[in-house]
């Protein structure tokens, strides 16, 4: 069987189990940006790969529900959390969740999806519509992603399509009245290039509020 024939889940775990570390270990700086300044409560991060969100969410307070398609980065990222303690790592519950499925019950207080992207068949917006759903009054759901392929990466997939800030709030059909939107924009993020040459590749920031 060829990479193409897996499932997601056997894509994504394949994908982690060929090096000991994909992620650079450190929490996504638009999470950092965003959050710091709330007040911790229930967060729930969705595709949290190696942990380092959910870590940092958990270092300042928050109760975390983290989700991931993928066993072996589950795994990965729960021996990660016991580094940092039982403080830490106990208000984690990691959770094995197939997205495009399945859903986490519950209300959350923050909701975070950093780059929530997949090669398969994933139902990006529904998922998303999901998460804001999820929602508790007063809460933020926080989505960034993607705008493009990196620079140096010509052999993808011609249809996928990496949507803008406007495109995505539009796709979250979010009721009228409920919702306060903080922020929608574009920016530049590096990301090195395989071999450590510097290159920038654009992302997009979605925050939104459900209003009390």
């Amino acid at each position: 069987m060829t990479t193409d024939e897996l499932s997601d889940e056997e894509s994504w775990n394949h994908r982690y189990s060929e090096s000991a570390q994909i992620w650079s270990g450190r929490p996504n700086v638009v999470l950092v940006q965003e959050t710091t300044d709330l007040t911790p409560g229930r967060a729930l991060d969705l595709g949290c790969g190696e942990g380092a969100d959910a870590i940092w969410l958990a270092e300042q307070g928050w109760q975390v529900t983290a989700v991931d398609i993928s066993t072996v980065a589950l795994a990965r990222a729960a021996a990660h959390a016991t580094m940092y303690g039982q403080a830490v790592a106990g208000r984690i519950d990691w959770q094995h969740c197939d997205l495009g499925k399945t859903f986490p019950e519950g209300s959350y207080d923050l909701v975070s999806a950093q780059f929530l992207h997949s090669l398969g068949e994933m139902p990006r917006e529904e998922i998303l519509r999901k998460a804001a759903d999820a929602v508790a009054p007063g809460g933020i759901l926080l989505i960034e992603g993607h705008l493009s392929f990196p620079s140096w990466e010509h052999n993808h997939h011609p249809d996928i399509h990496f949507p803008t800030p406007e495109e995505v709030i539009a796709d979250l059909e979010l009721p009228e009245g409920e919702w306060e939107i903080l922020l929608s924009q574009t920016h530049p993020r590096e990301h090195p290039s395989p071999d450590g040459q510097p290159s920038t590749r654009p992302d997009a920031t979605v925050k939104v509020r459900r209003l009390p």
